[in-house]
């Protein structure tokens, strides 16, 4: 028996060594830039990959194989040096959320160009020479090639410490970190600080993917899958923070390893719960500091203006237009304008609390896959009819953002968007691995709108008329007093709490109206598609909502209706036209945050103002 638990604890110690290669590399990548690199999965990725192919094209043997492994982290290392200079370093002083919807946009394209260069098929690569086979350690087997991974984590963390602390260029990065301006001040090259910084980041990605080749084979899923676990490493450690990084690392491979023998239904919540009682209980992380200095003072944003009488006539027009056209334009239009509608409330809802609230989300997607669970466990379980389910999505959506929303309002700034994420993948999590209540990756199938509903052009109109009248009281909430003092905590928190504004209880229930609005929409697309599955919930319709906001503008208040009409579009028009669609969202997102930062109704507005004499 105890021989089963070594082994369990070995095999724990060799995922953590690997999941710090990729924490490792973006804990260096956030110390000194601030950027939260979402495409550091795919680095990982390509690493893979490469490696896969060099090794195959080199001569076998140590030579060969090594050889290729260290082509391959020097060749992502370039590449992201290449990320870096085109696009990163024009993005500094942006947002975090620029930052993180830049950097989705490289995920786009870098998998899409994988699947071109290597196929959709999952790639098996050749053992390591010299580290095949096993040994026995105290009555138990283990494999050779994990143990040299235990060992390769601390041999990392040591090199990187003596980088950091026994080198100038290890000081300079260091002194970054604490405050970059004052290096700059100083008179320290920031541009060539931070270039070698991301390649050193994007090539410790690179080593994790290549050393994960004799291990499990290589398929374009491994970037998403990495990416949240390198996610929770380096939050729970600490932004910034490589001790923490690897002390999270330990307690994270060990937590999958004997979660699986003592919860195996939780293990995905279990880690995700984790880094939401860290973050709760310690925002900056197990061994993370709060930063010294604000790197960037908030901006106050202009207020929002009443709608110009041209945007009115712009607006009848087009929900003139939504009332008329579709019918005409057969089955399908109805169901592609349905999910329209859908869209527009789901991203007004996010552009509620972005906008307005000045609370930043990664998770807002957890409230609409609550209000889509919330209709379709009715139907499945009590054969509820379709009015019970629209009635309780938003119930059971505000309930989630009451819970979740009372401990993310406390935070601010990229603890508050990873709080968000965190409660969004515990509830990702629970519906994937709560098989016997929502069917798990099967979904719940057979959400049917009522008999007087079924018809495609009489659920539009339903869905319609619920999405408009849920947006227009958003709009209107936003310039009542209400919304007149979420932007006052927004703009200046102290002030606010001077004159008697209560900015957690404000912020609150911002939140909740948000979630209780995305629960809405949920529960109208579970309807629309006639089932429900947990990717309701997954990080990517959190990005979707994201790009939905930022598209139309999120200083604006008419910018996520008109971001949603044109991503939701874009996304349909290009799925249908392009093999390589995901090439081309991902660059119209690289595109969108580069040019027009300000979205396309902040864009509109500007062309419009400087055309008035």
């Amino acid at each position: 028996m105890w021989q089963d638990l070594l082994a369990q604890s070995l095999s724990g110690l060799a995922t953590a060594s690997s999941l710090f290669l990729v924490a490792s590399g973006l804990t260096v990548i956030f110390g000194v830039t601030r950027i939260v690199n979402f495409a550091h999965g795919s680095l990982y990725m390509l690493g893979a990959y490469l490696a896969w192919t060099l090794v195959g094209a080199l001569p076998r043997g140590h030579l060969g194989f090594w050889g290729g492994v260290l082509l391959a982290v020097l060749i992502v290392g370039v590449i992201g040096v290449l990320i870096e200079v085109l696009l990163l370093r024009r993005i500094y002083k942006s947002p975090e959320l620029f930052q993180l919807l830049a950097t989705f946009g490289v995920v786009l394209i870098v998998q899409d160009v994988a699947l071109w260069i290597w196929g959709p098929q999952d790639l098996l690569g050749p053992r390591a020479p010299g580290l095949r086979g096993a040994v026995d350690i105290f009555g138990a087997r283990f494999p050779l090639y994990d143990l040299f991974l235990i060992c390769v984590g601390p041999v990392v963390l040591g090199l990187l410490w003596l980088l950091f602390h026994r080198t100038r260029w290890g000081t300079r990065v260091r002194a970054a970190t604490a405050d970059r301006e004052m290096v700059g001040a100083l008179g320290v090259n920031q541009r060539l600080l931070f270039t070698t910084v991301f390649f050193l980041g994007a090539a410790l990605a690179g080593l994790g993917g290549a050393l994960q080749l004799p291990r499990e084979s290589v398929n374009l899923q491994m970037d998403l899958a990495i990416i949240a676990e390198a996610f929770v490493v380096v939050v729970i450690g600490g932004l910034g923070s490589l001790p923490g990084a690897f002390l999270a690392a330990l307690l994270i491979g060990q937590m999958q390893a004997f979660g699986i023998l003592i919860f195996p239904k939780i293990t995905l919540v279990l880690v995700f719960l984790v880094m939401a009682v860290v973050l709760i209980l310690r925002p900056y992380g197990l061994l993370g500091r709060p930063p010294a200095t604000a790197h960037a003072a908030p901006a106050i944003e202009p207020p929002y203006g009443p709608p110009s009488r041209a945007l009115r006539v712009i607006g009848l027009v087009g929900l003139a237009a939504a009332l008329v056209v579709p019918p005409l334009m057969g089955e399908f239009a109805l169901i592609v304008f349905t999910e329209i509608a859908i869209m527009v409330l789901f991203a007004a809802s996010l552009h509620f609390i972005m906008g307005p609230g000045g609370m930043v989300s990664f998770g807002h997607a957890a409230y609409f896959g609550m209000g889509a669970y919330g209709a379709a466990l009715l139907t499945a379980h009590f054969a509820a009819p379709m009015e019970a389910g629209l009635l309780a999505a938003p119930l059971v959506a505000g309930l989630a953002g009451a819970v979740f929303g009372f401990f993310c309002v406390r935070l601010s700034g990229v603890y508050a968007a990873m709080l968000t994420l965190a409660f969004a993948q515990i509830a990702w999590s629970t519906a994937f691995q709560w098989i016997e209540l929502t069917g798990g990756d099967n979904g719940i199938l057979g959400v049917w709108p009522s008999d007087w509903a079924a018809p495609k052009l009489t659920f539009y109109y339903l869905a319609l008329g619920l999405c408009v009248g849920a947006t227009l009281l958003l709009r209107r909430s936003i310039f009542s007093p209400f919304g007149m003092a979420m932007r006052a905590q927004r703009d200046s928190p102290l002030r606010a709490e001077a004159i008697g504004l209560d900015g957690f209880r404000i912020r609150w229930v911002a939140f909740i109206l948000a979630a209780v609005a995305a629960g809405i929409a949920g529960g109208l697309f579970a309807y629309a598609k006639g089932s429900v599955f947990p990717s309701v919930m997954a990080i990517p319709r959190s990005v979707d909502a994201l790009v939905m906001v930022l598209l139309g503008g999120v200083q604006t208040v008419s910018g996520p209706i008109i971001g949603a009409l044109a991503f939701t579009w874009a996304h349909e028009q290009l799925m249908r036209a392009f093999e390589m669609w995901r090439l081309l969202l991902g660059l119209l997102i690289v595109a969108l945050v580069l040019f027009f930062p300000q979205g396309l109704a902040g864009a509109a507005q500007r062309l419009a103002g400087r055309r008035a004499p």
